[in-house]
């Protein structure tokens, strides 16, 4: 979608504007979101982050999705000044911004290929995907205010941050105001957010709370169930970023004796290379089963790990085998 297309339907009649989800469980499927909710999203991130009419917003992602949308509506809402560029991988634009938003790929790329761009944003907030360790380390002692969000399309872009870098830098979460969060007899996150969402909004996403803030350990549809242990994709992944250098996704597959097993897909030549790095690495019985490889990972068109393709491709090659 081009900015223009979006500028008119959002100064349109209607009093909702399409959205699609980012189809990382599934297939994206379409919403239809007030666009008063989208004003009140807008304002509650500009005031969190004391931004002020005038200030300098950089829009470098794509419009087809909520992330893109939410920066012109921020901008329209609180007399932002809007620098749009071309949704790239590594995006390009000249001097200081006070207020970006990235995917983890975009901020990947730019610290390789040019860091001196990502000091010059005062706030950048990352989302649409998982921040592993090594770019949180990596991000850890850079001047500026840089934050991970969570939210969803449902939530009209992101209810809380947590800082990435600083003397502020942890794991948890803080909800915006008005923002509040539970969890349900599953452990998975409820949101209670009626500036943005009508009614309570039950996630997929096992959390932990402290106090008013929450951390994240996994999607409930990530869980592989293996002979009676539940071994979490997520934390196997985590466990595992900062000893594989190739690209890899943990995924599973049916087993006949253990109902579901670890399944390994690996753009590495060296498969038995990352086998012995898991065997060192994780608990026993979170060792994949079967190691894959494959040319690319899948991911969705927002990047992130494309979870149902995967399993998909992994139930394809077994049966092959």
């Amino acid at each position: 979608m081009l900015l223009t297309e979006f500028l008119e339907e959002w100064s349109n009649s209607s009093e909702t504007v399409l959205v699609h989800t980012s189809g990382s469980t599934g297939k994206p499927k379409p919403l239809l979101v007030e666009k008063r909710r989208m004003e009140a999203s807008a304002r509650i991130t500009c005031s969190f982050l004391g931004l002020k009419e005038g200030d300098t917003a950089l829009l470098c992602m794509p419009l087809d999705y909520i992330a893109g949308k939410m920066m012109v509506v921020r901008a329209l809402t609180c007399g932002l000044r809007l620098i749009a560029v071309e949704p790239k991988g590594c995006p390009e634009w000249e001097g200081p911004i006070d207020f970006a938003a990235m995917v983890p790929l975009q901020v990947w790329n730019l610290l390789q290929q040019a860091p001196e761009r990502l000091r010059q944003i005062r706030h950048l907030i990352i989302g649409g995907g998982a921040i592993n360790n090594e770019l949180a380390e990596a991000l850890k002692d850079m001047p500026n205010a840089i934050w991970s969000t969570y939210g969803m399309t449902e939530t009209l872009s992101h209810i809380a941050l947590r800082r990435l870098n600083g003397p502020e830098r942890n794991l948890w979460y803080t909800p915006f105001d008005g923002v509040n969060v539970s969890l349900n007899p599953e452990g998975c996150l409820v949101i209670n957010a009626p500036a943005v969402h009508d009614g309570p909004l039950v996630t997929n996403d096992i959390a932990e709370l402290s106090g008013l803030n929450f951390r994240i350990l996994g999607r409930k549809d990530n869980v592989v169930c293996s002979g009676g242990i539940k071994i979490q994709i997520e934390e196997v992944e985590r466990l595992l970023h900062p000893h594989l250098r190739q690209p890899f996704l943990i995924s599973k597959a049916p087993d006949m004796k253990l109902g579901e097993q670890v399944v390994l897909l690996t753009t590495s030549l060296d498969v038995d290379a990352v086998r012995v790095v898991c065997q060192k690495v994780l608990p026993r019985y979170w060792q994949p089963r079967q190691y894959l490889h494959i040319e690319t990972i899948p991911l969705t068109a927002t990047g992130k790990p494309a979870r149902a393709e995967a399993e998909i491709l992994c139930r394809s090659i077994l049966t092959i085998q």
